[in-house]
Order: structure tokens, then C-alpha cells, then sequence
């Protein structure tokens, strides 16, 4: 895609990370959509149904598969919105596909060959999450994957390396090799300042969204950012500590349409 397409083009995939109200989903999603609409952004919203990999057996699972897909099609449909959610399970596909527009492959989930091949047998946008053991050639091939089995579109997202046991870091580099490759790339801003794991939660810290945020846009090789963020993230059930406060958010989209502009 050329430069100026990736600026017209560029997409926001925001929302909380897990599926836990029907009213704060509603008030991520129209916030999030007015912001969009005022930077001149594409809009995504995304949630999860089912938090299949927490640290802790007693941590919050997510609503289920019945009730998520019931709220993300009143989100699509009240705010004609296309919508985004994770799949974990080759069983699961085939249901959620009938509501959502993206099927996301988690990062751990991202060498999954049935899963991505399901998943893309559906004829879907397929997000794949860079695993953090991954090098950008190993996305390559999940990559490869997903356009073999018949995937529409197929999206890269970058979301940090593991450094040591509980950080991450990002290699920037990843950004130019994959695009070099005609593959569109994500950045997940804020998994990306997650401390997987420190206790029987992840930690992170969101206070670094700006500068990363705008660091990765400046090497011009992005399609777009990945954001999760809500209204109260002390009281999330999930990625508490690293989810951006929705009342922050403008000020991100903000930073960001003028680096777009600059460059």
C-alpha cells in the first residue's frame, strides 16, 4: 500500500479487552467512533468474549460465547461498526464469523495452523498477533497461512517481545520487514507495556502509550494502532494495568493524525 493510502487508510482498533457490560462496550464504542470520525480514522471496535489464557484459573474468563457475540451485533448494528474479536478454538469459528468482521488470532494461538486455516476458510479479515517468541519471519508464515486458506485480508500485529519473564520490548524493525513484504502491520500499543505475569495479573504501564504510539507511526510503515482502553481500568476484569484510560484517548488520536499529516 502507498504512503498516502496508509494515511487515508489508517485504522484505530480500540476497545477493552474483555467483553464484561453491554453499557460500557455501548460507551467505548460511540466514544471511540466520535474520536475516529473527528482525526479521520478508520474505526474498528474490539473485545474479547473469552480470555482463554490467564494467568491465574481464577481470573475472569470473559461472558461466554452466546452473550459476547449477542453484544458485539448490537454494537455492529447500533453503531454500524465493523467489530473485532478473538478466536481460540477451531469449534468456535464458524459461529463467530456469522457476527463479527475480523477474526483474531492470539498471540499465543499464532502457530496454530488448524486454527488460522479455520479461521480463514470463512473468507474473513484475519488479525494475526505477532507471538512474543516470534521473529518477523515467523509471521511471515503464519501470514502465509491465513492468504493460502482463503482469507480476504490478512493484518500482522506487532505487540512486543518477550525480555526476560515479566517485560516486553519492541523491535521497530519488524515494522519496515513486514511492510516490505506488502503486509499490513498493526502496532498493539498497549500489550506491547504489558509486565506479563508479575503476579496473578499482568501489570503494564500506559503511561508510555503516547511516545510509543508515536514513535512507531513516525517509521511510516504502519497501517494502523491496536488500543485497548475503558473508561475505569482500575475496575477492569482484564488488562487493568495496561489498558488506556478512554478519557486519554483524543489526546493519542490527536498526536497522531498530525504525525500522519507531517509526513
Amino acid at each position: 500500500m502507498s504512503d498516502k493510502k496508509k494515511k487515508q487508510n489508517f485504522l484505530i482498533i480500540a476497545g477493552p479487552c474483555a467483553i464484561e457490560s453491554k453499557e460500557d462496550c455501548f460507551l467505548i464504542a460511540e466514544t471511540c467512533k466520535a474520536l475516529c470520525e473527528k482525526y479521520a480514522f478508520k474505526y474498528i471496535f474490539k473485545a474479547s468474549y473469552k480470555k482463554a489464557n490467564r494467568t491465574a484459573s481464577s481470573s475472569f474468563r470473559g461472558v461466554g460465547l452466546e452473550k459476547g457475540l449477542e453484544i458485539l451485533a448490537e454494537i455492529k448494528e447500533r453503531f454500524s461498526l465493523p467489530v473485532l474479536t478473538d478466536i481460540h478454538e477451531t469449534k468456535d469459528v464458524q459461529k463467530t464469523a456469522e457476527v463479527v468482521d475480523i477474526l483474531q488470532i492470539p498471540a499465543f494461538l499464532s502457530r496454530q495452523t488448524e486454527l488460522i486455516e479455520a479461521a480463514s476458510g470463512t473468507g474473513k479479515i484475519i488479525n494475526i498477533k505477532k507471538a512474543q517468541f516470534m521473529s518477523a519471519n515467523g509471521a511471515k508464515y503464519a501470514y502465509d497461512k491465513a492468504v493460502n486458506a482463503g482469507a480476504s485480508e490478512v493484518f500482522i500485529t506487532e505487540r512486543g517481545t518477550f525480555f526476560g519473564y515479566n517485560d516486553l520490548v519492541v523491535d521497530f524493525r519488524n515494522f519496515q520487514i513486514l511492510d516490505s513484504w506488502g503486509i499490513p502491520v498493526i502496532y498493539d500499543v498497549t500489550h506491547s507495556l504489558q509486565q506479563p505475569s508479575i503476579d496473578e495479573t499482568s501489570g503494564g504501564s500506559p503511561e508510555f502509550v503516547m511516545g510509543m504510539a508515536s514513535a512507531a507511526v513516525a517509521t511510516g510503515h504502519l497501517s494502523g494502532l491496536f488500543i485497548e482502553t475503558h473508561p475505569e481500568p482500575s475496575r477492569a476484569k482484564s488488562d487493568a494495568r495496561s489498558m488506556l484510560p478512554l478519557k486519554e484517548l483524543e489526546r493519542v488520536l490527536q498526536r497522531i493524525r498530525k504525525l500522519l499529516d507531517l509526513s
